[in-house]
């Protein structure tokens, strides 16, 4: 079979298992087996392929047909114009992360302020932050042993590792001092909503997904300390489930909270908490 022929069956294989973006999904497949470029492809449709070649792919495809995330397939992912090592040991970085991202970068932030990315995964918020402001100090903390290791792999590899301090901690209960910016990307799928989730996001970690019976839980829980770790006009930032915003916000307000703003995102959802506290 040739290239071409490889990337159509490989299409209408993935479009009878209802993956989304079948040909986007075929395409990165085949370029990580052959070790090229996705746009290299192009210059060579007509090229048949051998067994050896043929044989990582079947196995690729197989994966990503039962659901497994495409971005474990391949180990990677791209975030904010850079390539993290990504698997199965924390959360997928979602686009509503890079907008986030995209929004806190866009503020300025005086040198030596303190940042600190609560419940950071494979630390694509901390070290977007980190390589972007080489004047703040940024901390990172997870539960998660695994997420923790997947952080700081990361950082190495980004050559970060001296600029984000990482931590095992439950929110902020194992890491001391105040803080500018407190921003997090917590759990917020309620228990009882798992049967309604795609079969992509249930290779998440579960730890990563749910954030109890309600799903904002720990979002409650976070705000309710978060005040008292802010510097004088810091920051909390937080992203939040579709319907969550408006009752959180009301929880912000009540502790004494301010500037409170829901921040919608790029579909026009209410995506974003961010409010100082005082």
């Amino acid at each position: 079979m040739t290239v071409l022929e490889v990337l159509q069956s490989t299409t209408a294989y993935f479009a009878k298992r209802q993956i989304e973006s079948p040909r986007l999904n075929a395409e990165h497949l085949l370029a990580h087996a052959l070790q090229r470029k996705r746009i290299e492809l192009y210059l060579e449709f007509e090229r048949p392929l051998t067994e050896a070649e043929l044989a990582p792919l079947r196995e690729l495809v197989r994966r990503r047909g039962l659901g497994e995330p495409l971005q474990h397939l391949l180990g990677t992912v791209e975030f904010a114009g850079r390539v993290f090592l990504c698997d199965k040991r924390a959360l997928v970085p979602r686009p509503e992360t890079e907008e986030l991202v995209e929004k806190l970068g866009a503020m300025k932030w005086p040198e030596g302020a303190r940042v600190v990315d609560v419940g950071t995964g494979s630390g694509v918020i901390a070290l977007t932050l980190a390589a972007q402001f080489p004047e703040v100090e940024v901390d990172a903390v997870d539960i998660s042993d695994d997420a923790l290791a997947l952080a700081q792999e990361n950082a190495a590899r980004l050559d970060l590792a001296d600029r984000v301090r990482f931590a095992k901690s439950h929110l902020l209960a194992e890491i001391e001092g105040a803080f500018d910016l407190i921003v997090a990307n917590l759990p917020y799928v309620a228990a009882g909503d798992r049967s309604s989730l795609s079969r992509e996001v249930l290779h998440d970690p579960a730890t990563a997904l749910f954030g109890g019976e309600r799903g904002d839980e720990l979002m409650r829980e976070l705000i309710e300390v978060a005040g008292a770790r802010l510097r004088p006009g810091g920051l909390l930032a937080l992203e939040v489930r579709i319907g969550h915003a408006d009752n959180l916000a009301a929880l912000l307000a009540e502790k004494n909270y301010h500037d409170i703003a829901a921040i919608r995102d790029y579909c026009g959802v209410s995506r974003f908490l961010f409010a100082r506290y005082g």
